[in-house]
């Protein structure tokens, strides 16, 4: 089952600064080169990629690595031709860049409000604009970006950049499967709820809870109908499906990975 023997998977925003734990990308790497992948990666600190290389060289798979910046047209160009350079194909886009930034429309600057566009839209914007046509011509490819419940409803927290940006990345997907479905092509979204990673920690900062980090963890467990946080491993299994064979009928949706968030009526 979801045998991805001889693929090539292109992932953009594969790394992680702590050398414990689990982010999304790297869970999705190491989860994909297991299912006989081969990956190259794309991301912006080349020191965090190491840490994904160096957990699947570990375990015998292959994964190349480029420091990129998923913003920049000309560095995800640079990426995606020393892909084609090595491999000659690219089988599977993963489109996992993102950040969030506190803000509403009135307090967030016009800066931050930039910067949320091209980091956590435009990068996704990028990715498929130079690996699109490649899987055209190949007439087969697949395609998942990775999204939130953010971009779904509102999640208790202000961040008007990062939920309109995901929101954005959902109807992408979706129209953009419609327009390529008879090219052999298939895009689809996974979009998480609420993931303990690395990256829940610099929330914990980020959106005030400060010293109180227990009491922001609880917080955040108490909010999923199951009691708690889902992984990064939740998230790449949901990849893995969608890329997999077992999806070739699938396109234009999103799986949605939430432990019941956005299924429940209760406040978030």
């Amino acid at each position: 089952m979801h045998d991805l023997t001889g693929k090539v998977a292109l992932i953009i925003g594969l790394g992680q600064a702590s050398q414990e734990g689990w982010g999304i990308g790297c869970a999705i790497a190491v989860l994909l080169a297991q299912q006989g992948a081969r990956i190259f990666g794309g991301n912006r600190s080349l020191k965090s990629a190491q840490v994904t290389q160096d957990r699947i060289h570990a375990n015998g798979g292959v994964c190349d690595i480029l420091q990129t910046d998923a913003t920049s047209s000309a560095s995800v160009k640079a990426l995606v031709d020393a892909c084609v350079e090595k491999h000659g194909h690219i089988d599977i886009l993963v489109n996992n860049v993102g950040k969030s930034e506190a803000g509403t429309l009135a307090t967030m600057t016009e800066e931050i409000w930039d910067s949320q566009v091209d980091l956590n839209l435009k990068s996704m914007y990028l990715g498929c604009h130079h690996v699109l046509p490649i899987m055209e011509q190949q007439h087969d490819g697949r395609v998942v970006s990775i999204a939130s419940i953010a971009g779904l409803r509102y999640i208790g927290k202000p961040q008007i950049g990062y939920s309109a940006t995901k929101a954005a990345i959902t109807h992408a997907m979706k129209t953009s499967a419609v327009m390529y479905a008879d090219k052999g092509v298939r895009l689809n979204t996974v979009v998480p709820g609420l993931m303990y990673t690395p990256y829940t920690e610099q929330l914990a900062v980020r959106y005030g809870a400060g010293a109180d980090r227990d009491a922001y963890m609880q917080m955040r467990d108490a909010q999923v109908p199951m009691g708690k946080m889902g992984d990064a491993w939740d998230v790449a299994h949901a990849v893995l499906f969608l890329v997999s064979n077992e999806a070739k009928y699938i396109t234009g949706q999103e799986i949605v990975v939430d432990g019941g968030i956005t299924a429940s009526t209760g406040k978030s």
